[in-house]
Formats: structure tokens, sequence, C-alpha cells
């Protein structure tokens, strides 16, 4: 089998700013704190209130974003993907795998390793009950009560409280965003297809040192691609789209 393992760069296309571009998710932070600061479970366990308004601000706007050609070609592939906006999904891939969560979900606030539901986010009722987002005081209030944690104590409680259903930095991947079903197609894949990522999180790693283990075909579509410096890459110097739309040509 074929495995794609796709990052930001597949989602370009549908508005989603990359997250190490110059419009980046990571280089855009609150007033006090960088973006590798807030996208962490200490910060939602700290500061709850300006966890959440970041989360909010920054991803939750996307919430409503359109699937591309790219993800309407990987709608029948064996995919896994670092995106947490969903568009495969809405592409028509039941199947895929988020292996760092879905900004539509929520879970309960739980130890890591434990297993939970997970449940669709209230997103659309917060945006009715406080539509202006800089209305920060009112907006965090919205959230905060939303997400079943105290004003008083501002302390998320395990099993009470809720939690956007993304992995953080400070965070190990689960079964919750499902990491067996992933091991299981990576020891399976034949070729191994890495779309508009650049290497620095942990599951392209894994990904990567298993097709090497494996002595497989891997291929890395990059308008910059990472030398590997491996003898089994194929690099294509182009975007995603770039490079469905040359298979298309070519069928």
């Amino acid at each position: 089998m074929d495995l794609y393992i796709t990052g930001a760069g597949v989602s370009s296309e549908s508005g989603i700013p990359t997250f190490r571009g110059s419009d980046g998710f990571w280089t855009i932070g609150s007033k006090n704190y960088t973006s590798q600061d807030m996208a962490t479970r200490r910060m939602y366990k700290e500061c709850p209130d300006e966890f959440l308004l970041w989360y909010y601000k920054r991803f939750v706007k996307y919430r409503n974003a359109k699937p591309n050609k790219v993800h309407k070609y990987l709608a029948n592939k064996y995919l896994m993907t670092q995106n947490i906006d969903g568009l495969d999904y809405k592409a028509g891939n039941k199947k895929y795998i988020s292996i760092h969560g879905n900004l539509n979900k929520i879970t309960l606030y739980h130890n890591q390793n434990e297993r939970v539901d997970i449940n669709n986010a209230p997103w659309e009722d917060i945006e009715c009950e406080c539509p202006d987002l800089d209305n920060t005081l009112k907006l965090k209030n919205t959230l905060l009560d939303y997400f079943k944690i105290s004003k008083k104590t501002l302390t998320p409680e395990k099993m009470i409280s809720l939690k956007p259903f993304v992995l953080l930095f400070d965070e190990f991947y689960t079964n919750n965003y499902g990491l067996a079903k992933a091991e299981e197609w990576m020891d399976n894949a034949k070729r191994f297809i890495f779309l508009g990522t650049s290497f620095s999180v942990n599951i392209t790693a894994m990904a990567l040192d298993k097709a090497i283990k494996k002595r497989v075909a891997i291929d890395v579509i990059d308008p910059e691609p990472i030398n590997l410096n491996l003898p089994n890459v194929k690099y294509h110097k182009m975007t995603a789209l770039e490079y469905i739309n040359n298979l298309s040509a070519g069928s």
C-alpha cells in the first residue's frame, strides 16, 4: 500500500496558512507569550483563559474552510495527516488518521494515556453568544463556561473540564489520536509519500525511520525539499497542488 503523510502545505490552497511561513501559526503568539508557549498542555492547565482565547482566535476561524483538489485526490487513499483542519473528512476520506487531532472536536480533559470520547466542539454556540472577537473579557468568560472551567480557580478539572482535541507541543501520541492504526499502516506501507511537510514533527520522523528500515520508496513533494541524504528518495520540487495536477495530466 502507498501511505500518504501530509502537512500544512496541502491546505494552503484552502486559505489556511502554513505553520512556519511568514503568516504561519507558529510565528504568531499572543501579547505576552510565543505560540510555542501557548500551544502547550502547561498553558492550558495554568492559564486556560489565555490558552482558549488564543486557540479560538488562531484556529477556529478556519473551521469553515473548504477542501481543495489535493484533499479530494487523497479522499480514497491511505492518509495520515498532521493537519487539524478536518478538510480530509470534508473531502470524503472517512478512514484517514488525524494524528494531531481535529479543530472541530473536543474531549474531556484527561490523563494522556486514558481513552476518552471525541465530541463536536461548540464553536457555533460560542460565536453566537460572543460574536465580537475584540471583546476579550466576554469571549474569555464564554469560553470558560463552555469548557467547564471555574472562573474563580481558573483550573481545569480532569474528566470534568473540556479540552480542544488537538495534540499540543508537550503531549505525546496516544490511541485517542490513532497511534496504533498509524503504526499498523506504517508497518504495511510499501511506499511513503510526504506531501507539504517539513519533517519537523515527530510523526514524520517516525514514518521516515520506518521507511528507511523497510527500504521502501520515499517520495517528497515540497517546493524546497529538505535533502534527506538517502538513496531511495525521489524529490518533487513543487507544491502539493502542482504534484496532483501533474499526476492528473499524466493519467
